[in-house]
């Protein structure tokens, strides 16, 4: 159902701060935690002792200590220690490849063989003291490819977000795919159109004017092996849109990291970054805020549409022309899932011979 073989955020660091965190991604039950020296480590979620989660227990000198029975793990996922009991031979559990990046703790739930962190994903936004971010963690109950499909195809925002980011005009203007290797980009630009509340605030918050006619611009870009980060923004009208200067112009990046949880479940990282007023906190927190707002709007409708589709799954959807970010999304992680698992059974074939 998904890629194992990638880099997913797990969580932020903030939820480990102060004890172990338990979640499961791709299906596979880990625990997160600061290790040796304050380096996050991750380990499968269950004491080879008595079967216990680990994510109950706590840290004590970088190691992760059982809440059941006081089994010491390391790192690793080997068994260094229990209370009056010898434990050397137990079996090791199993350690996943994460890292420290960017502001989130990443995960990578397959091959470890094959995990370098060089695959990480590049986010300029947030290394740059010129941009600023704020953002938040949903659950959703919903296959990961449905969040792909809400986000590639911002069609949706005239409807479901009626009253901050939505206008007629999103469904009057052309929509353009691309796909540029493992990626998918799609684009649609307004010109000429009033800003909606949303960005009518974003403009204010700019030292802009929010009554006049603006070029908005939604250009979205999916990267396997579920990350989409959507180029937003207004412009006064007449001065070049997109490429309009900073002066005139409010914009920003949406960012969406979808982690699946199992096949039908997700944690939804989302936040926005901008390039203008980077050092206003308020604004920040205004804007987090807003868009918190914006996105929960979406979360009945998408759990709403995962029940439907198990309730009916012999029925075959229709596919548009604003369909075709999603679409093109979807043959691309298949591809990858396919690939991944081709290489699964040469390796199982190899083993049995």
């Amino acid at each position: 159902m998904f890629p194992k073989n990638a880099w997913y955020v797990a969580c932020t660091p903030d939820e480990i701060a102060d004890k172990p965190l338990g979640r499961k991604v791709c299906n596979e039950s880990i625990v997160f935690y600061r290790g040796h020296e304050g380096r996050v480590a991750a380990v499968e979620d269950f004491c080879p002792h008595r079967g216990a989660p680990l994510s109950l227990g706590y840290v004590q000198n970088g190691q992760l200590v059982c809440g059941y029975h006081g089994l010491v793990m390391e790192c690793n996922g080997k068994v260094a220690a229990m209370p009056n009991q010898r434990v050397q031979g137990f079996p090791a559990i199993r350690s996943f490849p994460v890292e420290e990046r960017y502001g989130f703790i990443w995960v990578w739930p397959g091959d470890p063989k094959q995990a370098s962190a060089d695959l990480i994903p590049h986010l300029e936004w947030a290394q740059n003291p010129e941009w600023a971010y704020g953002g938040g963690l949903f659950h959703i109950n919903c296959d990961y490819r449905l969040m792909v499909d809400n986000l590639m195809d911002l069609t949706h925002e005239t409807y479901v977000h009626a009253s901050s980011i939505g206008q007629k005009e999103i469904d009057e203007a052309p929509v353009t795919t691309k796909v540029d290797g493992q990626n998918v980009i799609t684009s649609r630009f307004m010109e000429g159109v009033m800003p909606p509340p949303f960005w009518r605030a974003a403009l204010r918050g700019n030292g802009l004017a929010d009554d006049v006619p603006v070029d908005r611009w939604q250009i979205c870009r999916f990267s396997p092996p579920s990350h989409v980060m959507i180029e937003v923004g207004v412009a006064h009208a007449g001065n070049g849109g997109y490429d309009a200067a900073p002066e005139h112009k409010a914009g920003s990046i949406v960012v969406d990291f979808i982690t699946p949880e199992t096949d039908t479940s997700i944690w939804y990282f989302w936040g926005m970054a901008r390039n203008f007023k980077a050092q206003d906190a308020e604004l920040t927190e205004t804007i987090r805020a807003g868009q918190g707002k914006i996105f929960s709007e979406d979360l009945e409708m998408l759990e709403r549409q995962q029940r439907n589709l198990l309730a009916h799954p012999e029925r075959n959807l229709l596919k548009l022309n604003i369909d075709a970010g999603g679409v093109q999304s979807r043959r691309i992680i298949e591809r990858i899932i396919a690939a991944e698992k081709q290489a699964d059974d040469a390796v199982i074939a190899r083993s049995a011979s």
